[in-house]
């Protein structure tokens, strides 16, 4: 399932993977509602960040956002990151999240281990392919069967 949601990553517009990064993190819990992320995550297309999200809910931290629809067959280096990393300085950034749709140089995996006055999350093609099944983004539950009961313990104690 993996490789092909790939395929389709791979075959859409610019336009639209970034929204669909913008689903998965979402549904991850950031940004509140999609209509709230969508709203604070500018098509700034300067300065090497392509959006910004809130952290969680309450806005309490802002997360900034690259997004690279690549081919497979292009891995993105050092050299990249460095970039992304630098546009993190300009908004005084310490927290920013890298996807892309192909993989990672371990020169770029090594350098955001190094990173000390920022935090900086990679995620590859395959990485964010599993994330959209784990939270049903371009993907739905065939089947599922659940009942739910009161659970009694959880409300007693101190």
């Amino acid at each position: 399932m993996v490789e092909d949601i790939l395929n389709h990553l791979y075959n859409v517009s610019f336009d639209k993977f970034e929204e669909i990064v913008l689903d998965v993190l979402v549904k991850m819990g950031y940004g509140g509602t999609f209509e709230n992320a969508k709203m604070n995550t500018k098509k700034t297309r300067d300065g090497g960040i392509d959006g910004i999200i809130n952290e969680d809910r309450l806005g309490l931290d802002k997360i900034y956002i690259q997004a690279k629809k690549w081919n497979e067959n292009q891995i993105i280096g050092r050299p990249e990151i460095q970039k992304f990393s630098g546009a993190l300085d300009t908004p005084g950034a310490n927290k920013g999240i890298f996807i892309t749709t192909s993989s990672f140089s371990k020169d770029a995996i090594d350098y955001v281990k190094r990173l000390n006055n920022k935090k900086i999350i990679l995620i590859d093609g395959k990485q964010l392919a599993n994330l959209m099944i784990d939270f049903n983004v371009g993907v739905y539950v065939q089947s599922s069967f659940e009942i739910k009961k009161i659970d009694t313990d959880y409300f007693e104690g101190e």
